[in-house]
C-alpha cells in the first residue's frame, strides 16, 4: 500500500482484504501529515515503513516494491488504501499469476462504466486519449492502461528495470511499457470505479504533466527500439 494522509480509510480498506489471500500487508508512509502512520501501527497484520521526506507516487511504490521482495514474495498487489480500489477483487486480480498465465494483471475501469462509478469527463477523455496512443505504440489492445489496481509476479519485479523509472505518477506508465517491451504476459480483469471525497486523485494540472510524461515515455521507448536513443529504462 503506498499511502499518504490515509489514515480516514485505512482500517476499512484493510478490513476489505479477503480472508486467506494475503500474507502480509506492506504499507509505505509518504510523509504524511495527518495520523496514518498511527493507524496503521494499530492494525496487527499491516508492516509499516515510513519516508522521511516526501518522494513522491512513484518513489513510494519503489520502496513498497523493495520491501516485498526482500520479505519474499511470490506476487504483490499494489492497493491503494484511500479505497479508489476494491480490496474483494484481490483474489481475481492475484489468480492468473499463481497459476502461470499472466506476469502482470491490470484492473480495468474501462471493461466496465468508469462513468457510472463516478470518473470525471475529463479523466475519462485523458484516459482513453493516452491508451489509444500507447496500444498503437506498443502494438497491444488494452481497455486500460491508467489504472492504479495492479499486481506484478516476483519474475517481473525482478527483471524490469523500475528501479530507473520517475518517482511521480509517470511510474506507473513506465512500468507497463516495460512489462511490454520485455514480453511479459500481461491480462485485464473488471474493476469497479470509485470516487469518494476521501479518495486521493489527480487534479487537472497534474494530469497534464502526466499524461506529458506518459507520452514522452512512449516516445522514448519508439527511439530506444529504433536504435536512435538508447534508454537505461528499457535496456536489462
Amino acid at each position: 500500500m503506498p499511502a499518504r494522509n490515509a489514515a480516514r480509510t485505512l482500517q476499512r480498506t484493510v478490513d476489505a482484504i479477503p480472508d486467506g489471500w494475503v500474507d502480509e500487508i506492506i504499507l509505505v508512509d509518504d510523509k504524511s501529515t495527518d495520523d496514518t502512520i498511527a493507524v496503521a501501527r494499530t492494525i496487527d497484520k499491516v508492516h509499516v515503513v515510513w519516508h522521511p521526506h516526501n518522494v513522491g507516487y512513484g518513489g513510494n511504490q519503489k520502496t513498497c516494491y523493495l520491501e516485498a521482495l526482500q520479505r519474499d514474495a511470490d506476487v504483490v498487489v499494489m492497493l491503494h488504501p484511500d479505497g479508489q480500489y476494491e480490496p474483494t477483487l484481490i483474489p481475481k486480480m492475484v489468480t492468473p499469476i499463481i497459476e502461470g498465465r499472466a506476469d502482470m494483471v491490470l484492473g480495468s475501469r474501462f471493461l466496465g462504466d468508469p462513468l457510472a462509478g463516478g470518473m470525471p469527463r475529463w479523466k475519462y477523455a485523458a484516459n482513453r486519449f493516452l491508451t489509444t496512443i500507447e496500444n498503437r505504440i506498443l502494438g497491444t489492445r488494452f481497455a486500460e492502461l491508467h489504472t492504479g489496481y495492479r499486481a506484478y509476479s516476483r519474475r517481473l519485479l525482478l527483471e524490469i528495470p523500475w528501479l530507473r523509472n520517475e518517482v511521480d505518477f509517470s511510474f506507473d506508465s513506465e512500468v507497463l511499457m516495460q512489462a511490454v517491451h520485455f514480453g511479459f504476459r500481461i491480462e485485464e480483469v473488471p474493476c469497479s470505479t470509485i470516487y469518494a471525497e476521501d479518495a486521493s486523485s489527480v487534479d487537472l494540472r497534474q494530469g497534464i504533466v502526466y499524461g506529458s510524461k506518459t507520452l514522452w515515455a512512449a516516445v522514448r521507448l519508439v527511439l530506444h527500439r529504433g536504435g536512435i536513443w538508447t534508454s537505461r529504462k528499457f535496456l536489462p
